[in-house]
């Protein structure tokens, strides 16, 4: 775990260092940019017949006609890899929104409703917090039937308590500002503080995590679909194209390396989204994620 702890700490080093990098934030939105606008676009232009079985074609290597090679049932890897981007990118920026939305929402009833109301909220969100969520995802993605939509919501419910803990503490720290207690001693209502003051000035660090989460929840829904709890065949997206490209890694390693690349450079292009707008934008953000 030690040995664990100290790469994933050297490899966080080593994305801000890169993120500091001077064009660096340049780079990483039009990095970001081209993959959420494939994500938009791609199944769009992509032919009708990107789920038609071709057995005669299948497993083709790559080639002028095929870049990315076929798969096991002879379609276009890379035309595969342009469609399965909306399931893959737009499915786990909704998986954040929607636990950002939650934990919001529960972080501000927990910060407005004084001492009471917030130790009870509180308790809710540590016992959340003390299940595994990978664990838990995967049971509540079993339990509602192995498809997308079950891992979306399996990944909300297991990512709430997490924003919830961090924004009650930051809503708490601006809480106690001198500028909000002003506002308070003048009368202010604590629903106006918190609405005009307290939220807003508290999502600096929050938007800084949730751009980072995206690239996280991308890896986290790959694996999901990898077990065989989320998308399931024909389906394009990511993680499944892995999964049913698996059996014929030894003989045919591209209809995997495609997909494979694709959640590895999204998730690297939205973790380095996440420091460069930390490094750039809010540099005394450092100690506070």
């Amino acid at each position: 775990m030690t040995l664990v702890a100290d790469l994933g700490r050297r490899v966080g080093t080593g994305r801000r260092r890169l993120a500091r990098m001077p064009g660096m934030d340049v780079a990483v939105f039009v990095l970001v940019g081209l993959v959420v606008l494939v994500a938009i676009v791609g199944p769009l232009v992509a032919p009708a017949t990107i789920d038609d079985s071709n057995i005669l074609d299948a497993l083709q290597p790559p080639s002028a006609a095929h870049w990315f090679g076929t798969d096991q049932q002879g379609r276009d890897v890379l035309w595969r890899v342009v469609a399965g981007a909306r399931a893959s990118v737009l499915s786990s920026v909704a998986i954040v929104a929607g636990f950002s939305v939650i934990g919001t929402v529960v972080a501000t009833l927990a910060t407005l409703g004084g001492r009471w109301v917030d130790e009870i909220v509180m308790r809710f969100v540590d016992a959340g917090l003390a299940i595994p969520p990978i664990i838990f995802a995967l049971g509540v993605a079993a339990a509602l039937g192995p498809s997308l939509p079950s891992a979306i919501i399996a990944m909300i419910a297991t990512g709430w308590p997490y924003t919830a803990r961090l924004l009650r503490g930051i809503m708490r720290e601006t809480a106690s500002q001198p500028y909000v207690e002003s506002a308070e001693l003048l009368g202010v209502s604590r629903v106006r503080l918190m609405a005009r003051h307290v939220l807003p000035n508290s999502l600096d660090v929050m938007v800084v995590k949730w751009a980072g989460d995206v690239g996280n929840t991308i890896l986290v829904l790959g694996a999901m679909s990898f077990v065989g709890v989320a998308a399931q065949p024909p389906s394009a997206e990511w993680g499944a194209a892995v999964t049913a490209a698996k059996g014929d890694i030894s003989t045919a390693w591209w209809p995997a390396l495609a997909p494979g690349l694709a959640i590895a450079i999204t998730a690297i292009a939205f973790g380095l989204l996440g420091d460069v707008l930390r490094t750039r934008f809010q540099p005394d953000l450092e100690g506070r994620l």
